[in-house]
């Protein structure tokens, strides 16, 4: 127990979390009860988290099964996601499902590297240029300074950006099955502290933000964060009609029209439906750092017409994701990883085939469902439920809708175009 109670309390230790859950509640007059119910040994979260006092709980639920063709991730699986926004795991899973009985979706790997862009003050443009000079004649001395930081990383790459007083090194660095970015900021420091000591250049901080980490910079679309995963399936025409209840041409012409000119009309980096929802479902039920989702933001989503069945295709920028360290320590997440089999060691990359493929499973559904006008409705049905007594009439056309594999099936649409709204919170009797 630390000597410091209440609020002073820093303590990772059952007694000292409940020592500041009261000390919060004195504080501030509400009453934690649900917070405090949690199941793990709040000693084993020490590495993830300051003055705990309890965990939040978010739902847990999985889509799939999915049949995958990568490097690492063959066979069916069973994705793991937590969320609070209703239809997502449904819409999901049916994306899963009609990718399946397509044959299964392929997904390989570019680039595995997590990159740290230090900013350093020279004196001059003449002195800058001296000091990219003398990084490129020290690669390896640099490289042997990255090296006594780590035993599981090492200095790939050395990129340099000068701007007059200013010169940025972007560094990119192989990290195993970590995420890797404590690691990257670590051996910069490193980097950085040789170069200091050969030249007199000044580190004015370890990240510059041409890095970039956790916002959405152009330089990690084009040139990749972590591991860039591109994943692809081609849909018959028969499935696409049947379970998705539109046609190859008004999905492309949908992607087309929203994902590329919409995103060009506004700016956005990446042309995507919703890419950073599955990112972030996958990536908090699994320990990833959730702030890390603005890679997957930026990914770009395309589609085609092949005589009547359809092409689709992701690629994600920057998946930074690990299967040792940082969240994936904790219990829950630990058996979220076991799920699909990527807990531990030699498991990083194919957790980001994973990632990739279940975006893809999550825009090949949204995108059918906005060009067949279900969007709207399925929403309305499986996000806004009237009671714990299970669906409605609509809910259940809805879900039927999400996970249908047959031509049978009435979707949400076509009901709503039978019976008019109703005043009920579904729209529909």
């Amino acid at each position: 127990m630390s000597d410091r109670k209440g609020l002073k309390n820093r303590g990772y230790e059952a007694d000292d979390v409940e020592d500041r859950r009261t000390a919060v509640e004195e504080f501030t007059g509400a009453k934690m009860s649900n917070v405090s119910r949690y199941g793990f040994d709040p000693a084993c979260a020490s590495k993830n988290i300051e003055n705990m006092i309890g965990a939040t709980q978010i739902p847990l639920g999985f889509a799939g099964p999915v049949r995958i063709d990568g490097v690492f991730a063959k066979g069916d699986f069973l994705v793991p996601l937590a969320t609070t926004e209703g239809a997502l795991v449904a819409s999901i899973s049916r994306g899963m499902s009609v990718i399946t009985k397509s044959g299964g979706a392929k997904v390989h790997v570019f680039g595995d590297a997590m990159t740290r862009a230090p900013i350093l003050r020279t004196r001059s443009l003449d002195h800058c240029v001296e000091v990219m000079r003398w990084v490129d004649d020290n690669e390896d001395l640099l490289r042997k300074a990255v090296e006594g930081t780590t035993s599981h990383g090492a200095l790939v790459r050395i990129e340099k950006f000068p701007d007059g007083r200013n010169l940025f090194l972007r560094l990119s660095f192989s990290t195993g099955d970590a995420m890797g970015m404590n690691m990257a900021t670590i051996a910069s420091e490193a980097v950085c502290r040789a170069i200091e000591k050969a030249t007199g250049a000044v580190m004015v901080s370890v990240s510059g933000n041409m890095c970039s980490d956790k916002k959405p910079a152009a330089i990690n679309l084009i040139e990749g964060r972590g591991k860039t995963a591109v994943a692809e399936a081609v849909i018959p025409r028969d499935l696409v009609e049947a379970s998705l209840h539109a046609t190859a041409a008004s999905i492309a012409e949908t992607n087309s029209r929203k994902n590329l000119v919409g995103s060009i009309m506004s700016g956005t980096l990446g042309a995507n439906a919703h890419a950073a929802n599955m990112a972030a479902a996958l990536y908090i039920a699994t320990g990833q750092d959730p702030a890390q989702v603005v890679g997957c933001s930026m990914t770009l989503t395309t589609c085609e017409d092949l005589d009547e069945d359809l092409y689709i295709c992701v690629r994600v920028p920057a998946v930074e994701v690990g299967t040792v360290g940082g969240g994936t320590r904790l219990p829950c997440q630990k058996e979220a990883l076991e799920m699909m089999g990527c807990l531990g060691d030699g498991k990083a990359v194919k957790l980001a085939e994973i990632v990739a493929v279940t975006i893809l499973a999550g825009e090949l559904s949204t995108l059918a469902a906005q060009a067949a006008g279900q969007l709207g409705s399925a929403h309305a049905a499986l996000g806004r439920r009237r009671s714990s007594q299970g669906y409605n009439t609509a809910q259940r056309i809805a879900a039927a809708c999400l996970s249908s594999t047959s031509s049978t099936a009435t979707c949400a649409r076509c009901w709503g175009a039978k019976y008019p709204k109703t005043s009920s919170s579904t729209g529909y009797p």
